[in-house]
């Protein structure tokens, strides 16, 4: 007779999410996850494994349910530079207010945590890394074709930078820093890439 599950593995997850994101996964205990799922270990171990295949697949998650459609949203935005602006906009709200305020990005984190020398952890951080600096890429081609940037402006180049800016705001909202020197940093190195200002 096959076992039958008497909680959600999906709502169970979505638990060990906010747990790791808040907390990070050194700071993690298994009883922890225990405390706050309100399982017991072998519930948990027989559906997600141990600890570690647990912390990856809460990272999966965030990246399919929080990280992707942010990078689709600003991919297909055909306006250009303000969908770049109103990116980044959106990135300084989340991280400075709201429910998730000062948790950073679960994948931030991780990138700044031992547990990125896991070679299935450092996957997930490529993979997001690679869809962020893309769609950024996107967002600033279509600038450059609707003449939104400087001729010295190169999309390429002016990703990688703003990937990296992105992850400054969630390392630093983590941090404390307030929004509104985020949103001055924002526009310095928007500037500093020769973006002239639109929308």
């Amino acid at each position: 007779m096959p076992d039958i599950k008497h909680f959600d593995p999906d709502a169970t997850l979505e638990t060990v999410v906010r747990l790791f994101w808040r907390q990070g996964v050194a700071s993690t205990g298994i009883q922890d996850v225990v405390t706050a799922t309100g399982l017991n270990r072998s519930s948990l171990y027989a559906t997600f494994g141990g600890k570690q295949e647990l912390y990856l697949a809460a990272l999966r998650r965030y990246l399919e349910l929080r990280s992707q459609p942010v990078f689709r949203r600003l991919a297909e935005d055909e306006r250009g530079l303000p969908a770049v602006s109103e990116f980044f906009a959106g990135l300084i709200e989340a991280r400075c207010s709201g429910e998730y305020a000062r948790w950073g990005c679960m994948v931030s984190n991780a990138h700044a945590g031992a547990e990125n020398s896991a070679p299935e952890v450092r996957a997930v951080l490529d993979q997001h890394h690679r869809e962020l600096r893309d769609a950024l890429y996107a967002a600033l081609v279509t600038a450059d074709c609707q003449g939104q940037l400087s001729s010295s402006a190169d999309p390429g180049a002016a990703a990688d930078l703003l990937a990296l800016i992105a992850y400054g705001v969630n390392l630093r909202s983590r941090a404390g820093a307030d929004d509104a020197s985020l949103r001055k940093t924002v526009t310095a190195a928007l500037d500093s890439i020769g973006v002239r200002a639109a929308g």
